[in-house]
């Protein structure tokens, strides 16, 4: 594989357009929208600075990847000569399904096409499209930069021979693969969601404040980030999402969202991308603020 094309230039999409190039992959990065890919190549200049500062990548380095990713608003032209594309955009299954339609029809027949999806299920969005044994799941953590971890996800039609290919070609590009099999949520969010959504209910009983809740999973469990920090991180409205899914395909109350997580993605209280969660976000600091309404 030498040329990948990645649709969608938000958080995800951005971090895995700048793996790929880094790795020396020729990159098309494809949104609906200029703003955002002008947005993202500026993200992936300053996340490249950053390595610079840090001795571990040359200027020299840096503009080699930066040429190696062209941009294109149209998914049709940006798929068209693709070995590989990566579907990173917003965790909807409506979405995905267009998204995947399109890219079926312009991608060349030896393209294997994969999700960044968190939760969705690979087998359905596979059904959509004419190659359902050429697609599969590519679930990057986030900063995709800097996480190692690749969940490689097969859904009920991937072929062995898409799934090896995803596994070393994921090793080639620095990560640590690992295949798991189609179910709601995988592995990742089927352990983590429920621990976030558990933390949500304890804020919500009146049991412990939102610094004592993330402070004991951190300093208690050895957790780098609190549950509640990284429900900000991840955005309350993907949390949201993914209860969901794990709700409604495994059909388990315990999946069942928090009413209080419910309320705060009503009131377009995000977390980081919206600058309050559990937590006020200010750009360009660290520091902890616990929002007003739980103080």
């Amino acid at each position: 594989m030498k040329n990948v094309t990645v649709i969608g230039a938000g958080t995800m999409g951005n971090g895995i357009a700048h793996v790929f190039a880094q790795s020396g992959f020729n990159v098309t990065l494809v949104d609906v929208q200029e703003t955002a890919l002008e947005k993202a190549i500026a993200t992936i200049g300053r996340n490249l600075d950053r390595l610079i500062k840090k001795e571990k990548i040359s200027e020299a380095d840096k503009a080699a990847t930066l040429q190696r990713i062209a941009s294109s608003t149209d998914i049709a032209e940006g798929a068209a000569h693709a070995d590989l594309v990566v579907e990173a955009a917003t965790e909807r299954l409506d979405l995905k399904l267009s998204i995947f339609k399109a890219m079926d029809a312009a991608a060349p027949s030896h393209c294997i096409l994969a999700t960044n999806t968190s939760s969705i299920s690979i087998t359905e969005i596979a059904a959509a499209t004419a190659r359902p044994e050429k697609v599969i799941g590519m679930h990057f953590m986030n900063p995709v930069p800097v996480m190692k971890l690749i969940e490689v996800i097969r859904g009920y039609a991937t072929s062995d021979v898409t799934c090896a290919s995803i596994m070393e070609l994921s090793k080639s590009l620095g990560k640590a693969p690992v295949e798991v099999n189609d179910y709601p949520g995988f592995v990742a969010n089927r352990i983590l969601m429920p621990m976030i959504n558990e933390a949500v209910i304890t804020l919500q009983e009146g049991v412990a404040t939102v610094d004592a809740i993330d402070t004991v999973m951190k300093l208690g469990m050895a957790h780098p980030m609190g549950p509640l920090q990284l429900a900000d991180f991840i955005g309350l409205d993907v949390c949201l999402s993914i209860l969901r899914v794990l709700h409604e395909g495994l059909g388990q109350p315990k999946y069942a969202p928090c009413p209080l997580l419910v309320n705060m993605v009503n009131a377009g209280h995000l977390g980081v991308k919206s600058g309050q969660g559990f937590y006020l976000h200010t750009r360009g600091s660290k520091e902890l603020v616990v929002a007003p309404f739980f103080q």
